[in-house]
C-alpha cells in the first residue's frame, strides 16, 4: 500500500518541485492550492504520469472551514495520511520597511505562513496519532518548509521574516510534543530558490550569487529542495526529529 502525503501550496513552484520527486518515490498525492482545479489540469496529470495517484484539495489554508474540508476530502479518497509537507506560503503584497510595514500586509502573511500551518498540523498530528493507536506500525512525519528568513533579517519584508522565524518554532514544539508517538517533525530551510515568488528580483540575485552570496554559486531550484523532502518523507533519517535541514548553498554559513 502507497504511503499518502499532503503537500499544501503543492501545484506550483518548491511545491511542485516536492510533489515530483514524492511521485518518484512511490507516493501519493493530495495536493493543495488556491486556484481551481480546472486551472491545474495540466499539473495533477504531470503528477499522475509519474505514478502517482493524485488528488487536488483547493482551498485557503488561512481558512479553518478550507482546512476541515481539505482533510476531510483526503479522508474520503485515501482513507489514511502519512506525511504532511506544510509548504504553502505568501509574500508580503508590497515590500515595506518594517517602520512603514501595515498591519493588512502583517495579518496577510502571518494568516497563512504561520497560523494557517500551525492548526493544519495540529488536525493532521491529531489523525496521525489515531492512526497509528490503530496500527503500531503505521509510520509517518511533518516536514515544515521554511526559509532562511527564519533567521536572517530583511528589514523591508519583517512580516514574512517573523511567520518563517514563528514556523521554525512550530517545527521543535510539534517535535517535542509528538516525539511519545515517534513522529518525527523536520524543518527544510531554503535559501534563493528559482520560483515565481523570486521572479521579480531575478536581476539582484543574479548580481549577488555572481559576487558571492553563497558558497555554492548558483540559484538553488525547487528540485534542490525536492530531494531534501523525500528523504525526510521516506524515512531516511528516522532519529533526527526536530533539526533544521540546510538548502541554501551555503549561504548562511559564517564566512571571513
Amino acid at each position: 500500500m502507497k504511503k499518502v502525503a499532503f503537500i499544501t501550496g503543492g501545484s506550483r513552484g518548491i511545491g511542485l518541485g516536492i510533489a515530483e520527486h514524492l511521485a518518484k518515490a512511490g507516493f501519493n498525492l493530495a495536493i493543495n492550492g488556491m486556484r481551481p482545479e480546472e486551472a491545474v489540469q495540466g499539473v495533477l496529470a504531470e503528477l499522475t504520469e509519474l505514478g502517482a495517484e493524485v488528488i487536488y484539495c483547493q482551498g485557503d489554508i488561512a481558512s479553518a472551514d478550507d482546512r476541515k474540508a481539505m482533510l476531510a476530502k483526503i479522508k474520503a479518497h485515501f482513507g489514511s495520511l502519512h506525511v504532511l509537507v506544510n509548504n504553502a506560503g505568501v509574500a508580503p503584497k508590497q515590500r515595506n520597511d518594517i517602520l512603514e510595514a501595515t498591519e493588512e500586509s502583517f495579518d496577510y502573511v502571518i494568516s497563512t505562513n504561520l497560523k494557517g500551518t500551525y492548526f493544519l498540523t495540529q488536525a493532521v498530528a491529531n489523525w496521525l496519532i489515531e492512526q497509528r493507536a490503530e496500527d503500531l506500525s503505521f509510520s509517518s512525519c511533518i516536514i515544515n518548509v521554511s526559509s532562511i528568513s527564519a533567521t536572517v533579517a530583511s528589514v523591508n519584508r519583517g512580516e514574512y521574516c517573523l511567520s518563517k522565524a514563528g514556523l521554525s518554532m512550530a517545527t521543535q514544539l510539534f517535535a517535542v510534543r509528538l516525539g511519545e508517538y515517534n513522529i518525527p517533525v523536520y524543518e527544510v530551510r531554503p535559501g534563493v530558490i528559482k520560483t515565481d515568488m523570486t521572479a521579480g528580483v531575478t536581476a539582484k540575485y543574479d548580481q549577488l550569487i555572481e559576487n558571492g552570496l553563497c558558497v555554492q554559486k548558483r540559484w538553488g531550484f525547487p528540485d534542490d529542495v525536492g530531494k531534501a523532502v523525500t528523504a525526510l518523507a521516506k524515512g531516511d533519517f528516522p532519529y533526527s526529529t526536530g533539526q533544521v535541514i540546510m538548502v541554501d548553498g551555503g549561504m548562511t554559513l559564517a564566512r571571513l
